[in-house]
């Protein structure tokens, strides 16, 4: 077993079967719940902060403080539901979005950040707490998209032939490129 193999054991859900579901790199995947779980909390203490701008009066602020916080409560409870034991019906949610596919997750993510933007655009707060959601969003979008294709299979898509992907391109010649480098000088 491999050294990869051994920690993803280790970080796996509790009751989850230990097989991979999809073709998505382990560094993606764990990159992306670890950004969620970093960027809700500094989410939630930057939205303290963007809830303190009452002070000032400035009650756009405050609404985007008070969303950004419930966004990174819901992006914690979401990747990393160990941070809220305490709470009874936690777990139950988060195996309900992590079933979801991700793009369910990707759509979530970016659409709970991005009302703190409108409402308290010049903020420091809450370009870094609602970013680092909109961030764990875009990385979950591309886990959805899934890996890119072999450079064949790009090549009979771009022809436009009758190829499916993943078949070899015997019918075709091989030497054709989708696009001539003009700095390289081929003798006709």
């Amino acid at each position: 077993m491999s050294l990869t193999n051994k920690i993803s054991m280790l970080l796996s859900r509790p009751g989850d079967n230990n097989v991979q579901k999809d073709d998505v790199p382990w560094w993606m995947r764990y990159g992306g719940r670890a950004l969620g779980t970093v960027g809700s909390f500094i989410a939630i203490i930057l939205g303290l902060l963007n809830v303190a701008g009452i002070i000032l009066l400035d009650v756009k602020c405050l609404i985007a403080g008070i969303w950004q916080m419930l966004a990174g409560f819901v992006v914690i409870v979401a990747e990393a539901p160990c941070c809220c034991f305490f709470i009874d019906y936690v777990q139950t949610l988060s195996d309900n979005i992590e079933s979801r596919p991700y793009w369910n997750k990707a759509a979530l993510y970016i659409g709970l950040s991005l009302p703190p933007f409108f409402l308290c655009f010049f903020s420091v707060s809450t370009f870094l707490g609602s970013g680092s959601i909109f961030a764990t969003g875009i990385i979950y979008g591309m886990m959805a998209l899934g890996k890119k294709g072999s450079r064949d299979d790009m090549a009979a898509m771009a022809a436009g032939g009758a190829t499916p992907p993943g078949a070899p391109l015997a019918s075709q010649d091989h030497n054709v490129t989708l696009m001539e480098d003009p700095d390289v000088w081929r003798p006709n």
